[in-house]
């Protein structure tokens, strides 16, 4: 049995979900009307599923941005391959010094292409701002980033959205998560993956106690089905919020290896969890078979 092959969006990010996408489209249920994202963050997940309608958003309004620029033909393939070339050009010759002019560029004009450049470009694809909101991940210290086939894998990311956005009806907004949530009705499913509570992350926002517990309280307000993306437990220690917030939703989990540092010492093992409040439906996989015929096979 063919594995399905993984869309990559062009948009980088700590803690995506692209290894997971198999696992989460696993727990699907077997229809819903809207998919409603509210912690967007590279898209991978709600890309890769393909949904006719979608509603995603996350706070971060330069996500959104460059989203909705290739949904507004602001940014085009061919736009994006031309930009790269000739800042990676600059990039080449002149390194860190035209990267900090790039990012203070960005931080006065909030150009998105500038985002694409910096956030392909920086240290370890991470996207962090300070308390005044200016970008400010350093230098990736890869002067020739942006060889021909790393500009070419970028474009080919950018024209895949582009032909999503144009088939499906997407919608890319920048607002709270409570907000978006509030916006599914019964038949819409709603996914959730917001920074993981009680780990280091490099989102936009910072999240606590509290954000987990308003989370938690509107999903359970909410008469419509919801999956939840969190993290288990790791050698050293367990989410103790599964036991707490989460315990009365169905749980399923799966081992994943994160690569968040720069030692060997820190890519360790962890135990992922998807939490539902729906029961698992069986579903129908199809086998492709040799000389175009399929099967189909129901699975647990």
């Amino acid at each position: 049995m063919q594995k399905p092959k993984i869309y990559v969006p062009p948009i980088k990010i700590q803690g995506k979900k692209t290894q997971l996408v198999p696992f989460i489209i696993e727990h699907l249920p077997t229809y819903f009307d809207t998919w409603i994202e509210p912690f967007l963050g590279s898209g991978v997940v709600g890309f890769n599923v393909k949904p006719p309608k979608a509603i995603f958003a996350d706070s971060n309004p330069h996500i959104i941005n460059f989203y909705n620029a290739i949904k507004n033909k602001e940014i085009t393939p061919q736009i994006a391959k031309e930009f790269l070339k000739e800042q990676g050009n600059f990039l080449a010759q002149k390194g860190q010094e035209y990267y900090n002019e790039v990012r203070e560029k960005f931080n006065k004009t909030h150009s998105s292409l500038d985002f694409l450049f910096l956030n392909r470009s920086c240290f370890n694809g991470m996207i962090r701002f300070n308390r005044k909101l200016l970008f400010n991940v350093p230098y990736g210290h890869k002067p020739q980033r942006f060889a021909q086939a790393y500009i070419t894998k970028i474009t080919n990311q950018i024209k895949k959205i582009d032909f999503l956005v144009t088939e499906n009806d997407w919608s890319f907004v920048c607002q709270d998560f409570l907000k978006t949530i509030d916006l599914a009705k019964e038949n819409d499913l709603v996914y959730c993956d917001p920074p993981y509570i009680g780990r280091h992350v490099d989102y936009y926002d910072s999240w606590n106690e509290q954000n987990e517990f308003d989370l938690k309280n509107i999903l359970h307000q909410k008469n419509t089905k919801f999956m939840l993306s969190t993290w288990h437990s790791n050698q050293y220690r367990q989410n103790t919020y599964l036991e707490t917030v989460w315990n009365d939703y169905n749980i399923h989990t799966t081992e994943h290896f994160y690569h968040l540092g720069g030692k060997e010492k820190n890519r360790n093992a962890i135990t992922e969890a998807i939490i539902l409040n729906f029961e698992i439906e069986k579903k129908i996989k199809t086998l492709v078979l040799p000389k175009n015929k399929q099967l189909d096979l129901f699975i647990s």
